[in-house]
């Protein structure tokens, strides 16, 4: 299974079609709420929002999407990342409502070697996510420095640190 990509295998103008999506449940929406202390009862209180929202009903707070693509898209762009310099924009489009499925996709849109040292680079990447019916929902650009081949080789493969199996010393 492929986790992330290095700095070589990176094309512009690629595009990742993240799967699976998601179908975003209201103890997802309520649970990412209370942990990060967003009390809005637009997104906790169904008689709030049936009776004073023009949706009738919660809205799934947007940086439970934002976190959701961002999730999505990590076997595909940043797996191997050394690290997220920059989200560059972020943008709700439309609302995500529960019982909605996220589907995600990222495009390649620039790359260049990094100026400070030679085994990694950078990717510029937008993230967009969709509703099942097609609705754009999250757009979002970002930074993020990847290493090289050569940075992976240097540092053990593909997975550095895993450890090998123990040898069997039954008898």
């Amino acid at each position: 299974m492929q986790f992330g990509r290095t700095y070589e295998e990176f094309e512009v103008g690629a595009v990742y079609k993240h799967w699976p999506g998601k179908t975003v449940t209201e103890y997802d929406d309520h649970l990412f709420c209370l942990l990060t202390m967003n009390h809005h009862p637009l997104h906790l209180d169904s008689n709030y929002a049936e009776k004073t929202t023009d949706f009738g009903k919660n809205v799934v707070v947007g940086n439970y999407i934002y976190s959701l693509l961002l999730g999505m898209s990590v076997p595909d762009v940043s797996g191997k990342a050394i690290a997220n310099l920059e989200i560059e924009s972020l943008r709700h489009v439309a609302p995500t409502f529960h019982g909605d499925t996220v589907y995600g996709e990222t495009t390649v849109l620039d790359k260049w070697p990094s100026k400070s040292k030679g085994d990694r680079g950078i990717v510029h990447v937008e993230t967009k996510g969709y509703k099942q019916d097609g609705t754009l929902v999250c757009v979002f650009r970002r930074k993020v420095m990847v290493p090289t081949e050569t940075y992976i080789k240097e540092r053990g493969g593909e997975q550095p640190g895993r450890p090998a199996p123990a040898e069997n010393t039954e008898k």
